[in-house]
Parts: C-alpha cells; structure tokens; sequence
C-alpha cells in the first residue's frame, strides 16, 4: 500500500479521535510507527498522518488493516463504543483465570485512575465512581461534604478497580475491603495534596479527603 492523501469517500467518518486511539494502541503493544506501519503494508507517512491529523478518514479496508496489525477492534479504534459499557464482547477461546497475590493487587492499585466505591446509606448501599491515589498504602480521594462519597467516613466500605479490554475479552479486577474515615488533621491533608496524583473530575470545591485503611486486598485476572 503506497503514501497517500484523504480521498473524499462517501463513508462516514469514524466517530472519535482516531489518530488518538491508533497511537495509545500501537504504544501500548510497543510497536514504532515504522514497524506497525510495515506490518500493514502502508507507507510510515501515511500512518503518521492518521495519528496526527483529527480529521482523517480512511475507508473501511484501511480500518480493517489497521484494526488486525494492532490486535483490536474497528469498533474500538473509531470509538463507537465510547458511551458503551465494556465487557459485550464474546469470551475468548481458551480464557485463563488466575487470582492475583496481594503484591500484584498493590501494584495495579497504586497505577491510580477511576475507581468504584460502595458505601452504605440509609436507603441501602450505592456505589459510587471516585478519583482516587495509593498514599501509603491507603486508598485515598477528595470529595465534598454531604456528597453520597463523604458518607463512608467511619464505615467499612468496598473499594473496586478494573481494567476491561473488550478487544481481547481480558482484563483484571481489584477489590479492596476496609474502614474509611475523614481526614481531619491539616498536617495530613497537606500532605494528600501534595502527594496526590490528581483532582476530582467533577469539579467544584471538594477539600475533604476520605482515607480507606485496606483490610482486605484481593484481586483476578481473566487472561487468553
């Protein structure tokens, strides 16, 4: 396949950022833009200029070529799947479930991100997405008072974090049982400010922080 530029097509153009998406795909399987490039039968310069270019739109074929060379999906790689929930895709042939060792837990935890918390209310429990860091070894995050969040300080919580790739029907979970409670020294909330990894998505004044002391750490993983 030769360098080429963006033909007028009649196909719609993927929706997402695609040059977005092919770049964290192919980093992610550590391949350089020459050698996945080669691997698809396209010049570098025309792969460049997918990743680099918002508003390139390949055709189908080239989707397809590019979707098998990074093992992934068109789907995936156009972002149809953006306002779907993961996990819809097919079980793999051959999974392989292991448990994972509290040392292999620790260590997807403290990559920090997105995680889940259960917390329990009056009306019954509700789970709730935080920002949360690793401190220490705590689960920490910010909230805000009266917020569903603030509400697990002085509970025994659940705390839950996974990684889903649906484009290999693999993927990991961590599961983190223990006590929450508000942190109420200034010294201490210095400090998670300073040591945090980032802000709460959702904005506004949240300057509580909520720490949750594992009692319980476990973890599996599905595996092809």
């Amino acid at each position: 396949m030769t360098d080429r530029t963006p033909s007028k097509s009649a196909e719609p153009a993927p929706v997402g950022d695609l040059g977005r998406r092919l770049t964290e795909r192919r980093t992610r399987l550590g391949l350089t833009l020459r050698e996945a490039a080669g691997r698809a039968g396209m010049a570098p310069s025309y792969l460049q200029y997918l990743e680099e270019h918002p508003g390139a739109a390949p055709g189908t074929g080239v989707l397809h070529i590019l979707a098998e060379v990074l093992h992934t999906t068109v789907t995936d790689l156009t972002g149809g799947d953006a306002e779907l929930p993961p996990g819809r895709g097919q079980a793999a042939r051959h999974p392989q479930f292991t448990e994972l060792t509290t040392q292999e837990c620790r260590a997807l935890l403290s990559t920090h991100g997105v995680g889940r918390l259960a917390v329990p209310t009056a009306s019954g429990p509700v789970i709730v997405p935080v920002n949360y860091s690793v401190v220490d070894g705590a689960i920490v995050f910010r909230t805000g008072p009266g917020t569903t969040p603030a509400q697990a300080a002085g509970c025994q919580v659940a705390f839950e974090t996974d990684r889903i790739d649906d484009a290999f029907s693999q993927g990991w979970s961590v599961l983190v049982r223990g006590h929450a409670r508000a942190v109420t020294d200034p010294d201490e909330a210095r400090r998670l400010d300073a040591r945090a990894y980032s802000t709460p998505w959702a904005g506004g004044r949240r300057e509580q922080w909520v720490r949750i002391d594992p009692v319980a750490v476990t973890g599996r993983r599905i595996a092809v």
